[in-house]
């Protein structure tokens, strides 16, 4: 049996290393914890901060995955424990936001509405986790569970804000939270902006529309958000309506 000096120095290496390691969980952590919050505030009835949590969620699952890139500290552990983490941000918590809200009244239909979303977010994740490297970077297939958690939740951000009970549009509600699980687990693409290349040039333009983005989401926040992952979620299904038509119409063209 080998024998192993309890006593040897640690290196500034290996200490660093370690570091660096442990740094990506932090983020990662924090992003369950955002999650975790979000839940209990939904059930204290605070509204106005439980989206706001989740939105924070998705800021910190962003920030990780580019924390392990960029210090080259991508691992298994971590990659396990960043989709678990996403199950409980992205799935379990905008599902129990949105019931608390607007569907607890609904009795059955309410919390199989819910459950809907909670199993369409699981079986994204698991399907995203299998395809790892097997499909085209530049689109997601389905809707990404962070954008349909953005989705559900900004629904309750923008109309609680705007002073509208749940109870009174449960209806509306009910359909975006299955919208939303559906779109998750549907085959429809979604652009991945993966392709982007934030280091290039970009034009004059692009400069001077930064600035209005962010005065636009300081001036109403829920709104803005809420319309932003709204039109995305449109987005794949419309893109799928104008290849088909366009299709068509090479199929079958119009006399001149």
């Amino acid at each position: 049996m080998e024998h192993f000096d309890d006593d040897a120095p640690v290196t500034e290496e290996k200490r660093r290393r370690r570091g660096i390691y442990i740094l990506p969980s932090l983020f990662t952590t924090a992003n369950l914890f955002a999650g975790f919050y979000a839940i209990v505030q939904a059930m204290n009835g605070s509204f106005e901060y439980a989206p706001l949590a989740i939105f924070i969620a998705m800021i910190l699952d962003a920030l990780d995955g580019r924390i392990a890139r960029l210090t080259h500290t991508e691992s298994d552990f971590g990659a396990q424990y960043d989709s678990l983490v996403d199950m409980v941000s992205f799935g379990l918590a905008p599902a129990l936001i949105m019931y608390e809200w607007a569907l607890s009244g609904m009795g059955k239909l309410g919390w199989l509405a819910a459950f809907i979303y909670t199993a369409g977010a699981g079986l994204r994740l698991a399907r995203f986790n299998t395809q790892v490297g097997l499909h085209d970077k530049r689109y997601f297939r389905g809707l990404p569970s962070p954008a349909a958690a953005a989705l559900v939740v900004g629904f309750v951000w923008v109309l609680h804000a705007s002073g509208v009970p749940g109870r009174e549009i449960s209806i509306a509600a009910l359909v975006v939270t299955v919208m939303a699980g559906v779109l998750m687990v549907s085959n429809v693409r979604y652009r991945s902006f993966k392709d982007v290349d934030l280091r290039g040039r970009v034009s004059f333009m692009t400069i001077l529309a930064l600035p209005l983005v962010f005065v636009l989401l300081f001036q109403d926040p829920p709104q803005v958000l809420f319309l932003t992952f709204f039109l995305y979620a449109l987005s794949g299904p419309m893109a799928i309506l104008f290849r088909r038509r366009v299709h068509r119409e090479e199929k079958h063209p119009r006399g001149m």
